[in-house]
């Protein structure tokens, strides 16, 4: 009798057993084909936004830019308008995938605009301004920037439209779409979005796609000043596709100079500008790929140059690395500057500095630049 007790334990025992083993290998096969399924739907979803596609120009203005006149223009990566000083975002080692809720991103989007609107520059070039996209709860930030420069003409490129992106999984980034808004007070005669290279590896996945449009604003004398708004590659394998767009936006610039026009390009470039990030403001640049400088022999043989924005007297980054919140000292949190601008040889830059709002509303700061086109002698 205890003979047959103990058989039967034991068979009951192997059985639970063998129950166990095989709910873990459904759960398991589950989780497989979950994640085949899901990295499946990514690549099939996965496309890129038309090349040459034709912007429409909002608002439009007839007066024309003249020559032997200064100019203002200002570029800022508004950082979706999540970036508050408390924000660390997940891809540069920070926590937040998401602005922190709807609330607090309506409200920082009200300082940023309130803030662009009391700048006086003739040009604004904004990135990151997001509509649709999980990260900002599906707000459209574009009507509040374009109610901020009322006064303006402008265009809008859409630079990503990704699938849904589930990392990290305590909050999913979800799907983006962003652009870049170009702003003008006069009269914008065409502008063009242009498709730049990507990866073709699977971080063209993270890196979404890349654009800058081509903002063509007649002279009174006659040429074109040629405005280039660009957010260059950040999420890379090692940084390079940066240096290809570059080479592709230069020769874009080089032609048009050919021709007898002004070239201004001006962006979040995500390349450190200085050459030398810890030279200039005694950081630490750790492993961050993406901050290389640019290799001078991009612009070897062409009449386009960069222009680093930078006051020694304030030694002012527009970047901070976004890993946590701002710490406010660059020997603790690496900083550097990403954002500038490059001109043709017929463009005279008066001033080139970086605005300091103290990593308030975003994780850049705003640059400058003061320039006058010069005329045929």
């Amino acid at each position: 009798m205890k003979g047959t007790e103990k058989k039967e334990k034991k068979a009951r025992k192997k059985s639970v057993f063998k129950t166990i083993l095989k709910v873990v290998g459904i759960v398991l096969l589950a989780i497989i084909l979950i994640a085949v399924g899901y990295f499946a739907y990514v690549f099939i979803q996965y496309h890129r936004i038309p090349d040459n596609q034709v912007l429409s120009v909002q608002n439009p203005k007839s007066e024309r830019a003249e020559m032997e006149k200064e100019y203002r223009m200002v570029s800022f990566n508004i950082g979706f308008g999540a970036y508050e000083q408390d924000f660390g975002f997940f891809m540069d080692g920070g926590d937040r995938a998401w602005a922190w809720s709807k609330e607090r991103l309506n409200k920082n989007l009200e300082k940023i605009n309130a803030f662009i609107g009391k700048e006086e520059a003739e040009f604004f070039l904004i990135q990151e301004v997001d509509f649709d996209s999980t990260r900002t709860y599906h707000v459209d930030e574009r009507p509040g920037l374009a109610a901020a420069l009322s006064a303006k003409t402008y265009t809008f490129a859409q630079n990503w439209d990704s699938a849904f992106l589930f990392a990290p999984p305590t909050q999913p980034h979800g799907t983006a779409r962003t652009g870049i808004m170009t702003f003008s007070d006069f009269h914008i005669e065409s502008s063009l979005r242009r498709s730049l290279p990507l990866e073709t590896g699977i971080m063209k996945i993270v890196d979404l796609d890349r654009c800058y449009s081509v903002n063509r604003i007649p002279t009174a004398s006659g040429p074109e000043l040629v405005v280039y708004n660009v957010h260059l590659s950040a999420y890379t394998s090692d940084g390079k596709i940066a240096e290809e767009q570059l080479r592709m936006m230069v020769a874009d610039m080089q032609a048009e100079y050919e021709k007898g026009n002004f070239c201004i390009a001006g962006g979040d470039l995500n390349k450190d500008l200085s050459g030398d990030a810890v030279k200039y403001f005694g950081t630490s640049a750790g492993d961050y790929t993406w901050a290389q400088p640019i290799p001078e022999s991009i612009f070897m043989g062409s009449n386009v140059k960069l222009v680093f924005p930078y006051d020694e007297t304030k030694k002012t980054p527009s970047c901070r690395n976004a890993d946590g919140p701002w710490t406010h000292d660059p020997l603790t949190q690496y900083v550097l500057t990403v954002d500038g601008f490059l001109v043709t040889d017929n463009v005279e830059i008066l001033k080139a500095d970086v605005i300091d709002t103290d990593f308030m509303f975003s994780d850049h700061n705003p640059v400058e630049i003061r320039f006058i086109l010069h005329g045929a002698k």
